[in-house]
């Protein structure tokens, strides 16, 4: 097992101990019954004999919180490599109740938390960790300490707690990942977010945001999501498809304008017929071709729609069943508004295969096209 005490023999270390200790580090001055009985532990070469004196440690220095959180810690360590992920947690919690800044302590829980497959605890401890470390820095300087001494120490712990933090980053992300409760999942995002600013999964995250506000119907919310998002990063896709896609669905007549906006921005962002344009790219055009059509059908505006439609269907087509399906009724909807029933027939006939929730009115459309052919009207 790691030795990672803090021990501060005299005065000299004194300033970087305190220096160190924001991130939770946990000191036993050297010498004391605490140390001495520690060395012992540390030269036993047994792991069941060492676990028994750990715990007898913890019971023998029960009025040392620091000495109390180690001992703890280390007897989570134990059934941690012993494979009780469980007993490793209990442990380490019991750990953090002495030492709830320390960062090694949940990096372990965190983990300890995925083999038990707890996503709600890898949450809950990632997201302390990463208050904890951006919090680093922000502390009051020590007396005695001079600005260059602080600000150098200051960046040395963050680069020494990076690997931890990156490791809570990952494991709260691959956790917000596996949940599928939308309600859940945004919690877990509301946590993240602000222990881990500017992260690398900021997209994603964005992403997995919007998604589950609008499996939530909660549209006041998902607005405002939306919105700070493209305030962050104006080029974000899902941002734009998901405001055109709100607004054009809104009856409120300035919100068509609205979804149009919104809808020719994500197709020059997307760049589809671009040479390197991906598959995602391509859906994303796609959506936004069909909700840019439908909004001018919002605003009868039928042989604008048209070709919105017919870019949507040629993009969406064998790609994405269900978003074709969409467009191809709206546009079979605007050849029939304009008695083009031949082009409307041919449109709606080839979607009609496809099985869905869309598929009973694009057959119930055939059908009263088919029938207004059929009397000439």
């Amino acid at each position: 097992m790691k030795y990672r005490l803090v021990f501060l023999a005299t005065a000299i270390f004194l300033q970087t101990v305190l220096l160190s200790a924001q991130s939770g580090k946990l000191i036993i001055p050297a010498g004391t019954p605490e140390d001495q009985q520690l060395q012992a532990i540390t030269n036993e070469q047994d792991p069941q004999k060492r676990l028994a004196m750990y715990q007898d440690f913890v019971q023998k220095f029960s009025s040392n919180p620091v000495a109390v959180a180690y001992g703890n810690w280390q007897i989570a360590e134990y059934y941690q490599t012993a494979g009780d992920a469980q007993k490793a947690l209990e442990y380490g919690d019991k750990a953090l109740a002495g030492a709830p800044d320390n960062l090694d302590i949940l990096v372990m829980q965190a983990g300890n938390a995925q083999q038990v497959k707890d996503d709600a605890k890898v949450i809950d401890y990632a997201a302390r960790g990463g208050k904890i470390y951006n919090a680093i820095g922000t502390q009051s300087k020590p007396e005695g300490v001079s600005d260059q001494d602080f600000a150098e120490r200051n960046k040395e712990e963050k680069a020494a707690e990076q690997s931890s933090y990156e490791f809570l980053e990952a494991a709260a992300y691959n956790a917000i990942v596996d949940e599928t409760d939308p309600k859940t999942r945004m919690a877990s995002i509301e946590s993240f977010t602000p222990a881990f600013p500017n992260s690398r999964y900021a997209e994603s995250v964005s992403a997995f945001a919007m998604d589950s506000l609008s499996r939530l119907n909660d549209t006041p919310r998902l607005i405002a999501y939306a919105e700070k998002t493209l305030a962050a990063s104006p080029d974000n896709l899902t941002a734009l498809l998901l405001l055109a896609n709100v607004y054009v669905n809104d009856p409120k007549p300035a919100s068509t304008a609205k979804a149009i906006s919104y809808a020719q921005k994500a197709i020059a962002v997307a760049k589809a017929d671009a040479p390197d344009a991906d598959h995602a790219r391509k859906l994303s055009a796609g959506a936004a071709h069909s909700t840019l059509g439908r909004a001018y059908l919002n605003q009868d505006k039928t042989l604008a729609a048209i070709p919105e439609l017919k870019a949507a269907i040629a993009l969406l087509k064998g790609q994405d069943d269900q978003s074709y399906a969409a467009a191809a009724y709206y546009l079979g909807f605007a050849y029939a508004k304009l008695k083009q029933l031949t082009e409307a027939r041919a449109v709606l006939t080839e979607a009609v295969k496809i099985p869905g929730p869309v598929q009973p009115m694009i057959q119930d459309l055939l059908t009263k096209v088919n029938a207004a052919r059929t009397s000439g009207k």
